[in-house]
């Protein structure tokens, strides 16, 4: 897999209304896929998503996969890993890392959760989330390994007139390609989640 070339795939605002809604695999959940690199097939380095848990459920297992989960609406969720280990995760936007093929189930603290989860592959990638206000202007900068991936909590923004992206609504998401070294200029009112992805384990 070459991992550079998937990183330089080029820059994109996905509208939530494209995401695509298909049912876990364990079937006890729903998921709203926003990303995957690669694009087909099951063997992607990169996955983004939102979560949709209407139930206490196992999670499903994806080993060799690193997991970071935000909560995004709801009242929050517990995970409960096999270890004996708890990970509460609750409002505004409680967060938890572990690994895909750790055995864990879900508990609900009362009703629906939406998550965003966040998936990357172990070895070829590292993916670092973070959690911030966008007031302002903010900017990112992508170059040869490094790419960026936002997903706008709540608010509005827009890229600089020259990028030639659109405007992001609250809940779409925006990928920024790696290759030569760019600055990407966001600029509005809102939070979001920026995901910074580059290349190596």
């Amino acid at each position: 897999m070459d991992i550079d070339a998937l990183l330089r795939t080029p820059s994109q605002v996905i509208s939530s209304l494209d995401y695509r809604r298909d049912r876990w695999r364990n079937g006890l959940g729903w998921t709203r896929e926003i990303l995957r690199l690669p694009a087909q097939g099951d063997g992607w380095a990169l996955r983004l998503s939102v979560a949709e848990i209407e139930q206490d459920a196992a999670f499903s297992a994806f080993p060799g996969v690193e997991r970071e989960l935000v909560l995004l609406q709801g009242n929050g969720v517990r995970l409960r890993f096999a270890d004996g280990r708890v990970a509460e995760v609750l409002p505004p936007h409680g967060r938890v890392r572990f690994a895909g093929e750790e055995a864990l189930d879900g508990e609900l603290v009362d009703g629906t959760t939406h998550d965003f989860n966040l998936m990357w592959k172990r070895g070829l990638l590292q993916a670092e989330l973070l959690h911030r206000p966008l007031v302002g202007s903010m900017f990112f900068f992508c170059e040869p390994g490094v790419a960026w991936a936002l997903y706008l909590l709540a608010g509005h923004a827009e890229f600089g007139a020259d990028s030639g992206l659109p405007p992001m609504q609250a809940g779409d998401t925006a990928w920024l390609g790696a290759g030569e070294r760019q600055r990407h200029a966001l600029q509005g009112g809102g939070e979001l989640l920026a995901i910074r992805v580059a290349t190596g384990g």
